[in-house]
């Protein structure tokens, strides 16, 4: 039985509110060494949104309502994935699952902790998809593990096929922001 969403009565932020708030305080300049080696004068540090207490409750507000009805797990990708998730199932009332790139060697062993997953319709949460490589991996993984898994909910789209690694996998992917609206943020910011 899915479980029962709470709603509260909480403002939320329009897009571009939202966009703005979000670029503020993740949208760095200076000098970084990319993951490729590369470097960058720009760049954008997501857990920096993530790590502010009333900026996450505004993005699970307005994540809320894009959660697919009959979701019975939120499931947070290890790490970004799993604040977001925290705050949503605070905000829906719906449980949350914490999903690991690989399972542990020790204690449980699991891959996913916190709620049960299997047999579960689950829903995906992650903070940033840009290939959505690990979002495939780890919908893969829940699914052999018994869960149902069709959906994907992420705070940012910065995906250049727009979903299209997700889509051939069978997901559906709701995302809060594109990179195209961060990007306009940022002219508003420095115009």
């Amino acid at each position: 039985m899915p479980a029962k969403r709470k709603t509260d009565a909480m403002s939320t932020p329009s897009p571009d509110e939202l966009a703005d708030a979000i670029n503020a305080v993740s949208r760095l300049t200076g000098t970084f060494t990319l993951r490729s080696g590369q470097i960058a004068t720009e760049y954008f540090d997501k857990y920096r949104f993530e790590a502010q207490p009333e900026l996450l409750a505004q993005i699970a507000g307005a994540l809320a309502p894009l959660v697919p009805a009959g979701t019975e797990v939120l499931a947070g990708l290890e790490m970004g994935g799993i604040p977001i998730a925290t705050a949503l199932s605070m905000r829906t009332g719906i449980p949350a699952a914490f999903v690991r790139k690989e399972a542990k060697k020790y204690g449980t062993a699991r891959l996913a902790e916190g709620a049960d997953i299997e047999g579960k319709v689950v829903t995906v949460v992650e903070d940033v998809i840009t290939t959505g490589g690990q979002v495939v991996i780890s919908t893969n993984d829940l699914r052999a593990l018994g869960a149902l898994v069709t959906d994907v909910v992420c705070v940012i789209d910065r995906s250049p096929d727009g979903g299209a690694a997700l889509a051939a996998e069978g997901l559906r992917m709701h995302a809060l922001l594109t990179r195209a609206q961060l990007d306009a943020a940022e002219s508003r910011r420095h115009p």
